[in-house]
């Protein structure tokens, strides 16, 4: 059936949120707590006795692995989302286990490279698969359903994976701790909280998957039907175009995740540590409230890219006013640029959710409906490199400029973070000049634009 006839097809209301946006939400918002890692990664380390920043790059790998993943089975996402959900519930919950053993047996054989490996490939690999998959899988379905509010639809769910780290962090702390407050930790809570959630996280990734379904009267083209291939569907369009899209998804989730994985070090800058639980915590609503607010609003936009326009704009003013204003080393001083500079945490928190919400639909309407799968998958191999590079260039540039003090009761490096920030507006200058100059108006702009001109 053609895309026009499921928009045109009648359906009760409440099937789209049973067979779209529920399960859409009980599987990001499980996988979504991969961004809970700040929250154990010190105990992971202290438990096995690794250093850190070892320990650090199991996070790298699951979000490399997303990418790839997606990449590489976006096709399979295309013909079967029931497999596709499968694999992604099975990967997640399996890789979650896994990683809740090895840390087990990296407790009993301290420094042990096994324990250490068996977390990459568990935490990074297994639970890097289940994430591009379980990603991926209901974000086409939720726009066959939602034909006229598509944005919204893709919103609310990709919301649930950034809500995620706001639910699931303090439940991880309950079961990590039996004093929250001063972080004294239960015996084996490290590994015991990674089974537990790994049972729960099935079974709701698991009814997510029994629900998903896309509109009965959809249907993929069977192995006979001739289909344009990938990079048939980007040529309908000058290659350049898609180009642009990619680059600027790469670079406003690089200069995001620069910038969040600095985000408690400047906040103790600002000697305002006794707040970074609840400044983490709103600062994740932001990110989730801008998945969703983004993408509703470009519903309503002729050209979606409009969108990313404004998101690069926001970034740009907030990070250059900060920077102008030397907001990180002198806001503990100064009440106003410790506004300032919290202000800037909390936008690009919420221009990072929206870059991903908007993605899918700003895709599907250079491109339509028929390969979107494989080619949001594709794209996504963007956040697989910015998964390998946003951290570390942030940590390169604290590491090497700048000097670390003792501030507020912290080692600190103010300087440091403050020259992330040239960094990352450069990077956002770079994406708003993509984003005018090589991504074409989509077709529906197009159209827009001439009718327009015909009521003229």
């Amino acid at each position: 059936m053609s895309e026009n006839e499921v928009k045109e097809q009648k359906v009760p209301g409440y099937k789209k949120w049973v067979r779209a946006a529920i399960p859409a939400l009980l599987l990001h918002m499980s996988i979504g707590t991969v961004y809970c890692w700040s929250v154990f990664s010190q105990e992971i380390a202290d438990y096995i006795g690794h250093e850190k920043s070892s320990v650090e790059w199991a996070f790298s790998l699951a979000i490399f692995f997303l990418g790839m993943s997606a990449a590489f089975l976006g096709n399979v996402v295309e013909k079967d989302i029931h497999k596709s959900s499968l694999i992604a519930t099975i990967c997640f919950s399996a890789g979650m286990a896994l990683t809740g053993f090895f840390i087990w047996y990296g407790g009993g054989h301290k420094g042990s490279m096994l324990a250490l490996i068996g977390i990459f490939v568990s935490y990074g690999f297994i639970m890097g698969v289940g994430l591009g998959t379980g990603y991926l899988s209901p974000v086409k379905t939720l726009m066959l359903w939602f034909k006229d509010n598509k944005g919204l639809a893709t919103g609310l769910a990709v919301a649930g994976f950034g809500a995620a780290k706001a639910i699931a962090s303090p439940i991880m702390e309950k079961i990590l701790y039996t004093d929250v407050a001063n972080h004294v930790q239960r015996e084996g809570g490290i590994y015991l909280m990674f089974f537990i959630l790994a049972a729960v996280y099935f079974v709701l990734m698991f009814i997510g998957h029994l629900l998903l379904k896309k509109p009965d009267g959809w249907h993929e083209p069977a192995k006979g039907e001739k289909k344009p291939g990938i990079l048939a569907t980007l040529k309908t369009k000058p290659i350049s175009n898609y180009i642009g899209i990619w680059l600027m998804f790469y670079i406003n989730i690089t200069c995001g995740l620069a910038l969040i994985s600095q985000e408690k070090a400047i906040v103790k800058c600002l000697g305002l540590a006794a707040m970074a639980g609840t400044i983490s915590s709103i600062s994740a609503i932001f990110n989730a409230g801008g998945r969703l607010g983004f993408s509703a609003w470009a519903d309503y936009q002729k050209d979606r890219n409009t969108i990313y326009k404004i998101i690069f704009i926001l970034s740009i003013v907030f990070t250059a006013a900060v920077m102008i204003t030397q907001g990180i080393v002198k806001g503990s001083s100064v009440t106003i640029l410790m506004v300032i500079t919290i202000a800037l945490i909390f936008v690009v928190n919420a221009g990072y959710g929206g870059g991903f919400s908007n993605v899918p639909t700003l895709l599907s309407d250079h491109y339509g409906m028929g390969s979107i799968s494989a080619i949001h998958g594709i794209t996504l191999s963007a956040w697989a490199m910015a998964g390998l590079t946003g951290n570390q260039i942030a940590t390169f540039i604290v590491n090497h400029t700048g000097e670390f003090v003792e501030m507020n009761g912290y080692t600190v490096n103010p300087t440091g973070y403050q020259n992330v920030l040239y960094f990352t507006l450069a990077m956002y200058i770079v994406a708003f000049i993509l984003c005018m100059v090589l991504v074409k108006p989509s077709g529906k702009a197009l159209e827009a634009k001439k009718a327009k001109a015909d009521q003229a």
